[in-house]
């Protein structure tokens, strides 16, 4: 090794608190110069965090106190900055997806969020049976987006997964269907009745203050479905064998609107 020492600076280092008492060391920090190319660069020690002015092991602790509380209250609580502490908790959170390794799940929920005004989303993949994300990344909610989780999984994992929880977005469901064909596809229950409703509202006006005759899902049987306006642009589908024996009103059938919807 070539190198030289080129300079020695003291630092304040915040470390683990004993009780009441917030411990800092005080470390010697040296520089050294490479003789064969002139580059100068700081010696790395095991101890501290990828933020220098704080130990590995505080940065740790913080990780660990913000899977329970927000990051402004362990800010107000340890005398940081809010930045400060999130770059602390994103180096427990990358040790920790380090530790895990690359995860083989089998069932996984595909989600997204937004992480600033102005439709900027980012993609969250979870792990159903252990219960825990296990990807987030992306630079939208776009196919090419979703198929980097696939290839940071790998095909090998990929082609293991049974069953995929995703909302009705196009590109998440083509993505998978590319990647891993042999997983079933559920839908969210909140974004199937989302569309129904929606559905609903685009024949209401053509089939209101109307009676319709359609066939029985099970048999050949017609039957006439009569519509009870409750309101100008809201109304119920009732069969008569679901009417109550006074005329009072029974629970709305969904199979009868879905027949509707399939025949309009």
């Amino acid at each position: 090794m070539h190198r030289s020492i080129y300079d020695r600076t003291r630092w304040q280092v915040r470390d683990l608190a004993s009780g009441p008492l917030r411990i800092v060391l005080d470390i010697e920090v040296r520089r050294v110069q490479c003789l064969q190319c002139g580059t100068v660069k700081r010696e790395r020690l095991a101890l501290l965090a990828d933020n220098p002015f704080y130990t590995q092991r505080f940065a740790y602790y913080v990780g660990r106190r913000c899977r329970s509380a927000t990051i402004k209250d362990i800010a107000e609580e340890l005398r940081l900055d809010w930045d400060a502490v999130k770059e602390l908790d994103k180096q427990y959170m990358r040790a920790q997806l380090k530790r895990a390794g690359t995860p083989g799940p089998k069932a996984i929920g595909i989600d997204e969020i937004s992480i600033r005004k102005g439709h900027t989303y980012r993609i969250v993949v979870s792990d159903l049976i252990r219960r825990r994300p296990i990807w987030f990344g992306g630079q939208d909610r776009s196919e090419a987006s979703m198929d980097e989780f696939y290839q940071f999984l790998g095909e090998k994992k990929a082609k293991k997964i049974r069953l995929a929880v995703m909302d009705m977005w196009k590109a998440f469901r083509t993505s998978t269907r590319h990647h891993a064909p042999q997983a079933a596809i559920l839908f969210d229950k909140v974004h199937v009745l989302r569309r129904l409703g929606k559905a609903l509202d685009t024949i209401r006006p053509r089939i209101a203050s109307r009676n319709f005759v359609t066939g029985c899902l099970t048999s050949n049987v017609t039957e006439t479905v009569t519509l009870e306006v409750l309101d100008p642009n809201l109304w119920l589908i009732f069969s008569p064998a679901q009417s109550d024996a006074g005329g009072g009103r029974s629970s709305f059938d969904l199979t009868m609107a879905v027949t509707l919807l399939v025949s309009s």
